[in-house]
């Protein structure tokens, strides 16, 4: 069943897909072209028209693009659970960040935090700075993106911290993830794909769902920060 498909994916996955998931596809005589950018971005593009043959992305709107026709309702598997971290220069002092008072402390601390302001892990981190109290404080000396792994900017020397999902920061080599966001701040993420309605060989697309929720999948996800959410893993 060779052929080519296009694949919108959330980057939550990336390390995963391109360390064994992708190179098994593509061993098979497939060919794969995926789209990596946060799910805001993924689901404006969709918004505005654009269309791919699977969406892999945060459940929520998943399930929306269904209900509305965009994505068949019957496809939609559960793929992977992603936590947010921290992650610092690798071979740095890391701070102990597994209480919330030392979560804060280690905040306030840092020279800069870099999050993103498209992906869950940023929105989220907002929510906990004032939680917190100190999101006046971190804000003033923050580097923000727009899109892409945010640890890159610990690499380039604009900040000192960053924040993403574990899978995401695991991404980027240089950095050493510091852990967890401590409860109770942290609130993993789900994420599942889909085929869309339009979709150009629907077959193809059935059987690569198949290939991100197979057993031979599980260690993938495991080795990048990553919790299968497929029945093979329990």
């Amino acid at each position: 069943m060779a052929g080519n498909l296009k694949v919108m994916s959330t980057l939550a996955v990336e390390l995963a897909l391109k360390r064994a998931i992708l190179p098994a596809w593509e061993d098979a005589g497939n060919s794969v072209e995926v789209d990596w950018n946060p799910t805001g971005i993924l689901i404006e593009r969709v918004r505005n028209g654009e269309r791919g043959d699977i969406l892999i992305a945060i459940d929520s709107p998943i399930t929306t693009l269904a209900d509305e026709g965009i994505l068949l309702p019957d496809t939609i598997r559960p793929v992977a659970r992603a936590s947010f971290g921290l992650a610092a220069r690798a071979g740095s002092s890391l701070p102990d960040i597994s209480t919330p008072e030392r979560f804060k402390a280690a905040l306030l601390a840092a020279r800069s935090v870099a999050y993103s302001l498209t992906g869950a892990s940023g929105l989220h981190f907002q929510k906990v700075l004032d939680q917190l109290g100190i999101a006046e404080t971190v804000r003033k000396r923050a580097l923000t993106i727009n899109a892409g792994f945010t640890a890159e900017k610990i690499i380039s020397g604009e900040a000192e911290l960053a924040v993403q999902q574990i899978s995401e920061l695991m991404s980027v080599d240089g950095v050493d993830v510091i852990g967890p966001f401590p409860a109770p701040f942290q609130k993993p993420t789900d994420f599942s794909a889909a085929v869309f309605s339009g979709a150009k060989n629907p077959k193809l697309a059935a059987a690569f769902l198949d290939h991100l929720s197979g057993a031979a999948a599980i260690e993938a996800y495991e080795r990048s920060g990553l919790k299968a959410r497929f029945p093979a893993a329990a």
